[in-house]
C-alpha cells in the first residue's frame, strides 16, 4: 500500500524565498586584541590631553584622536562573535539576511549587524495523547516522538514565524492523517495496520513529517509511536473479539490436528491389517477419536465387552 503525500504538504510555495548561504566573518583574535590595543591608546591619549590642560598646543587634537581610536576600539570590540558547535550564529543587517557563521570559534563581523543564535542539534519532540478514528472507524489513542534537526538556518528563521511550534503543530497533524489512514489491525485483505506493520508505519510517518516541516529548513532523523491502544469505550469490546478470534483459531488448529490423526489410524489399521473395519465400524471410530482428542476435558474409558455392535 503506497504512502500518497497530503495535498500541499510539498507543492505549497515557501512563504520566504530564501536559502542559507555562508556569512562573512574575519578572524576574532586579532580584532579583539586590535580593539584593546585602540582602546588603551585612545585612554592614554585622552589622558595626556587632558593633562596638558587648556593653555597646551595640541590638547584639542590629542582629544579628538583619542575620542577617534576609542570609537574604532570599541566598534572592534563589538563585532566580536563567539559560536559554538552545533550553535551558529545568523547574520542580519538592516533586516535582510548576510548569511549564517557556522564555523565554532571567535569570529567579527560588521558590528552593525544582528547576530542571532540558532541551534542546529538534535531535537525530540513527543505529540500529546491523540484520540483518532482508525481507517474502520475505530476510535483509537495514538502517540508518537519525532527526531528532527535544523539545516537550514535561514528558512528556520525567515520562512516560518516559529519554527519549533510548527515542527509540533505539524507533527500532530501527520499523526492524525496517518491514523486515520490505516486500520488498527489487518483485515481479509491483509493490508497494512497500525498494530501489525510498525516499521512501514513509521515510514510513512516520518515521510509525511519530513514533506510538512520542509518549508522551514528541517529534516527528520527518525519517528516512532510510542502510544497505540484502542479507546477506553471501546476496548473491552475488542478484547473479547480477539480472544474469541484466538478460541476459533486454536479450535480449528484443533480439529485439522484431529483430523490428521484419525486418518493416520485409519491408514496404518489399513496397512498392517490389524483389523478389518467396515464403513460403520470406521464411522464409529472416527466418531470416538475426535471425540477424544477435540474435548476439552479428559475423556472417561469404557470397556466394551460386547460385540463391536453392542
Amino acid at each position: 500500500m503506497s504512502m500518497e503525500v497530503p495535498v500541499g504538504a510539498s507543492q505549497r510555495p515557501d512563504s520566504v524565498q530564501i536559502a542559507e548561504s555562508e556569512g562573512w566573518s574575519a578572524p576574532g583574535v586579532r580584532v579583539m586584541v586590535t580593539g584593546i590595543v585602540l582602546l588603551l591608546a585612545g585612554i592614554v591619549l585622552l589622558a595626556l590631553g587632558v593633562s596638558l590642560g587648556p593653555n597646551a598646543a595640541g590638547p584639542i587634537a590629542l582629544i579628538w584622536i583619542a575620542a577617534l581610536l576609542l570609537v574604532v576600539g570599541y566598534l572592534a570590540l563589538r563585532g566580536l562573535t563567539a559560536v559554538v558547535a552545533g550553535e551558529p550564529r545568523v547574520v542580519q543587517l538592516f533586516g535582510r539576511y548576510r548569511g549564517t557563521v557556522r564555523a565554532p570559534g571567535l569570529h567579527w563581523v560588521n558590528p552593525f549587524a544582528r547576530r542571532r543564535r540558532l541551534s542546529v542539534r538534535l531535537r525530540n519532540h513527543e505529540t500529546a495523547l491523540a484520540k483518532v478514528n482508525d481507517a474502520d472507524g475505530n476510535p483509537i489513542e495514538i502517540a508518537a516522538v519525532v527526531v528532527w534537526q535544523v539545516h537550514d538556518t535561514a528558512q528556520a528563521l525567515y520562512a516560518v514565524d516559529d519554527f519549533t511550534q510548527f515542527v509540533a503543530i505539524q507533527t500532530e497533524t501527520a499523526v492524525r492523517h496517518i491514523a486515520s489512514s490505516y486500520p488498527y489491525t489487518s483485515g481479509a485483505d491483509g493490508g497494512l495496520s497500525l498494530r501489525d506493520n510498525a516499521d512501514e508505519i513509521t515510514q510513512c510517518l516520518s515521510d509525511e513529517i519530513a514533506a510538512r516541516v520542509r518549508p522551514a529548513g528541517v529534516t527528520i532523523e527518525e519517528s516512532r509511536l510510542t502510544r497505540l491502544s484502542y479507546a477506553p469505550e471501546i476496548a473491552q469490546a475488542m478484547l473479547r473479539q480477539q480472544q474469541a478470534n484466538a478460541v476459533v483459531g486454536a479450535r480449528t488448529r484443533i480439529v485439522e490436528g484431529a483430523v490428521g490423526m484419525v486418518q493416520l489410524a485409519l491408514r496404518r489399521l489399513q496397512e498392517e491389517d490389524v483389523v478389518e473395519l467396515d464403513e460403520e465400524r470406521k464411522a464409529a471410530m472416527v466418531s470416538n477419536l475426535l471425540v477424544v482428542l477435540c474435548s476439552e476435558q479428559a475423556t472417561q474409558q469404557v470397556v466394551n465387552t460386547g460385540s463391536l455392535y453392542q
